[in-house]
C-alpha cells in the first residue's frame, strides 16, 4: 500500500515538473526579445558619407557597416558600442571620440586622426592603422591584430587627457 503512495507522489511531483517547464517553456516562445537589440538604431550601412561632419554627435549604437568614410569628421563623437565593419575611414577625424565598445572590423583607418580617441574594450580585428595619428590614444583591452599593434607600438606615444592611460601601456609595447 505504501508503494501505491510513494507511486502518487513521484507521478504528482513528475507531471508537476512537466507544467513548470512547459509554462516557463510558453513565456519565453510568446515573449521573445532578441537580447542585443537595439531600439531607433541610425543605420548608415552601404552609403555614401564622405567628408561628413558628425563632430560632437552622440552616435551611441549607430550602424557603419560598408560605409565610405573618407575625410569624415568624428571629432569628439560619442561611438559608444557603434559598428564600423568594412569601412572605409581614410584620413577621417576621430580626434577626442569615444568608440568604448565600438566594432571596427574590416576598417581601413589609414592616415586617420586618432589623436586622444578613446577605443577601450573596442574590437578592431583586421583593421589598418598606417599612418594613422594614435597619439594619446587610449586602446585599454582592445581586441587589435598583432600585427597592427606591432607597427603602432613604434609610433606610440602620448597620454590620453580623459582616461590618464599611455597608447603605449594600452597597446601593451615594451
Amino acid at each position: 500500500m505504501t508503494n501505491s503512495k510513494d507511486m502518487k507522489k513521484i507521478l504528482w511531483r513528475l507531471c508537476s515538473l512537466i507544467v513548470i517547464l512547459l509554462l516557463a517553456w510558453l513565456w519565453i516562445m510568446l515573449n521573445p526579445r532578441p537580447a542585443f537589440a537595439q531600439i531607433n538604431t541610425i543605420n548608415y550601412s552601404n552609403i555614401n558619407l564622405e567628408n561628413q561632419d558628425f563632430s560632437n554627435t552622440d552616435l551611441t549604437g549607430v550602424t557603419f557597416v560598408a560605409a565610405e568614410m573618407r575625410g569624415t569628421n568624428f571629432q569628439g563623437a560619442n561611438l559608444t558600442n557603434a559598428i564600423f565593419t568594412k569601412g572605409v575611414l581614410l584620413k577621417a577625424n576621430l580626434e577626442g571620440a569615444n568608440l568604448t565598445g565600438a566594432l571596427v572590423d574590416r576598417v581601413t583607418l589609414d592616415g586617420a586622426n586618432l589623436r586622444n580617441a578613446i577605443l577601450t574594450e573596442a574590437t578592431m580585428t583586421r583593421s589598418r592603422f598606417y599612418d594613422a595619428d594614435i597619439t594619446g590614444a587610449d586602446f585599454t583591452d582592445a581586441l587589435i591584430d598583432r600585427y597592427q599593434v606591432a607597427l603602432m607600438c613604434e609610433k606610440a606615444d602620448g597620454l590620453n587627457p580623459v582616461t590618464g592611460v599611455s597608447t603605449r601601456d594600452s597597446l601593451g609595447c615594451r
